[in-house]
């Protein structure tokens, strides 16, 4: 892949699950909201799912997660991951290793993470954690996933600000 200068354009973050109706969407929504607040202009964020329906809504109990917490994902769509999607990030963090194999497929496996380990910058080491999958689950378990995806996205954007991309 074609690597760019941090003058030329701002730096792209994609975030992957797998129906991108839940963890990605909250991931996304999440880091833009840090980002606006960081007075950042120069990070870009989107989000994918492997098993996406283009178009679909978040889920509601991603939703609520996300509103309960001031941020709002009624406008959010599904996107399913392309070729295209992975040509565009500079970074895609996925949320479990078996998106890490999709990326790979799409041969994007060199700018690719699970967050778990770029966020605690042990990327090469021992596997980290995959961010659970609260689909289906309760209204605990979305609010659970919500902050452990804030905590790790926060983590993201401290390492990317360290690398001069704001």
């Amino acid at each position: 892949m074609e690597k760019r200068s941090k003058i030329e354009q701002s730096f792209r973050l994609l975030f992957v699950c797998t129906g991108n109706t839940c963890r990605s969407p909250m991931a996304e929504v999440i880091a833009r909201n840090e980002i606006e607040q960081r007075s950042w202009n120069s990070v870009e964020v989107r989000s994918a799912g492997i098993a996406a329906f283009d178009g679909a809504g978040a889920s509601s109990g991603a939703s609520r997660a996300s509103e309960a917490h001031g941020l709002d994902l009624t406008g959010h769509r599904a996107t399913f991951l392309t070729k295209e999607a992975v040509t565009w990030a500079d970074l895609i963090l996925v949320m479990s290793t078996s998106h890490l194999m999709s990326v790979a497929e799409l041969g994007a496996g060199e700018i690719s993470s699970l967050i778990t380990s770029f966020a605690d910058e042990r990327e090469g080491q021992a596997i980290s954690e995959s961010v659970p999958d609260p689909v289906g689950g309760t209204e605990q378990e979305y609010l659970e996933t919500f902050d452990l995806i804030k905590d790790l996205v926060n983590k993201v954007l401290q390492r990317i600000g360290r690398s001069g991309y704001k």
